[in-house]
């Protein structure tokens, strides 16, 4: 899933300042699982955003309203009717919700309510680990299945480093060495032998390297 972050709630005052009328719109997909911008998360921010600017003796209207899912123009769709009454749109979903939001809206301001992190997995409630960065070429077959691209610092592709010790990464100890955890699986698969093969030059051009990236799929569009 995408793993987002709250904003800090000073950086929210001050982007929408200047404000009258204000629709924070949250979304119930990846930021609903890790806590950042689900139906809960919507309604505590526009409490403390109201409370803040009544104390300050400002009048606004915030109004919430939180859509299945941000990156889908059939549930943007869907408040469609409500957006010309606000001046404002502070959306709580990732980064693709926000922009997908300001292509459908055009003359709205769309401001982020959130900081969009990484594609990861929950480890435990509260902590969420990166996993994948969606770097277009997937290579998790020749390497046991832990990524080297979202995992290694140095997104190495024949490692381990000089700098790992005691199967912890130099850049910080408290993380493992991705090439460590390799090598361990690889032995408990009994494929040990796999990581003798040097791995061949990687073709960024599938990742960012490439500018933006679009999949097509001919055998399902319309």
């Amino acid at each position: 899933m995408i793993v987002a972050s709250k904003k800090p709630i000073e950086e929210i005052i001050q982007s929408v300042q200047g404000s009258k009328r204000l629709l924070i719109v949250g979304c119930n997909e990846c930021v609903t699982v890790c806590e950042a911008g689900g139906k809960k998360e919507v309604g505590i921010l526009a409490s403390a955003l109201r409370m803040y600017f009544m104390n300050q003796g400002k009048e606004m209207t915030i109004d919430e309203v939180t859509l299945e899912r941000q990156c889908d123009k059939e549930y943007l769709e869907e408040i469609k009717h409500m957006v010309p009454n606000y001046d404002t749109i502070l959306s709580l979903a990732c980064g693709v919700g926000v922009q997908f939001m300001a292509e459908m809206y055009k003359d709205k301001p769309v401001l982020p309510g959130v900081n969009t992190t990484f594609m990861g997995a929950t480890l435990e409630r509260g902590v969420w680990g990166e996993r994948c960065a969606g770097c277009g070429q997937c290579i998790l077959a020749k390497t046991a299945a832990v990524c080297p691209v979202a995992r290694c610092a140095k997104r190495l592709f024949n490692g381990p480093c000089g700098g790992s010790t005691k199967g912890k990464c130099e850049i910080n100890p408290n993380t493992d060495c991705a090439w460590q955890l390799i090598i361990d699986r690889l032995k408990a698969l009994g494929r040990l032998d796999d990581y003798d093969e040097l791995m061949p030059i990687k073709d960024w051009s599938k990742d960012r390297a490439g500018g933006p990236r679009i999949v097509v799929r001919e055998d399902i569009r319309l």
